[in-house]
């Protein structure tokens, strides 16, 4: 069973380390759906020796169609990148973002999925932070990292398509906030409403108000998938759940996939 301390570490933690020499590589994934591009965030203030990933262009990969607004990356192509942002054999990758986990779990799950081993979230992201910052932007030596898993739909961690999301026996968690659920409102996807039999578990329900990632988990049962607008937020749910023991499913393609299908049917309230 995978722990909370394999899943997150702490800002203190983090600090102690860097404090006594030791060099994790630190991966800053800044995004929001507002402002998807995070580098000038970075440049602004980051924590030392952090590398900028871009979610859209590292983590994603558009050129994929039909699997939503945020497909996943191949396994090669986020090998290279892994490599560009100094990722080695044997040295633990801690990632972070500064909105409300995001672009971290993203990064957790998608290098998880690949076979990297050892990575964690800051939990609590900058905000947690009280160490030195650093600003500018930073190009570190090449990493050697080798990933194990080239198709990350059929990956380390545990995807669905979206023929699995509707099977009986499976507890599906949409990730999305109340309103998209229901359908009240839907500010980028073609049709409103939610997979017809899945569950709203809103990804900022599982973070406290500094943002760190609750202990408590909702109770389930049997199977468990998440999806959210476009398989991002959907990440911070199966990281939390991790983090408590418990397995789930990732549908990377999410509510963006789904929706594009006017014969997938679609359930509102």
């Amino acid at each position: 069973m995978v722990t909370r301390e394999q899943v997150l570490m702490s800002a203190g933690e983090l600090e102690q380390r860097l404090d006594d020499g030791e060099r994790p590589t630190i991966l800053d994934v800044r995004w929001q759906l507002a402002e998807p591009d995070g580098r000038a965030a970075y440049e602004r203030g980051h924590l030392p020796g952090a590398v900028y990933v871009s979610l859209e262009d590292e983590l994603s990969d558009h050129a994929v169609t039909g699997r939503g607004r945020h497909p996943l990356p191949s396994g090669r192509d986020l090998e290279k990148a892994a490599r560009r942002w100094g990722v080695r054999e044997g040295t633990p990758v801690v990632v972070y973002d500064d909105w409300n986990r995001a672009g971290s779990a993203r990064a957790w799950w998608v290098l998880t999925a690949a076979g990297i081993p050892d990575v964690r979230i800051l939990d609590g992201g900058l905000t947690a932070w009280r160490g030195r910052i650093e600003t500018g932007f930073l190009t570190p030596e090449p990493g050697d990292i080798k990933v194990t898993h080239f198709d990350l739909y059929a990956g380390a961690l545990p995807t669905l398509t979206a023929e699995q999301v509707t099977d009986s026996d499976l507890t599906l968690l949409d990730a999305r906030a109340p309103e998209r659920f229901r359908g009240d409102v839907e500010p980028i996807d073609p049709i409103a409403g939610h997979i017809p039999g899945a569950r709203n578990v809103p990804s900022t329900s599982l973070l406290d108000t500094d943002g760190r990632f609750v202990s408590e988990v909702p109770e389930l049962t049997g199977d468990v998938g998440a999806y959210c607008g476009s398989g991002v937020t959907a990440s911070v749910v199966v990281a939390a759940l991790a983090a408590a023991g418990v397995d789930a499913a990732l549908y990377p393609g999410s509510w963006s996939e789904w929706s594009t299908d006017a014969t997938r049917p679609v359930e509102t309230g």
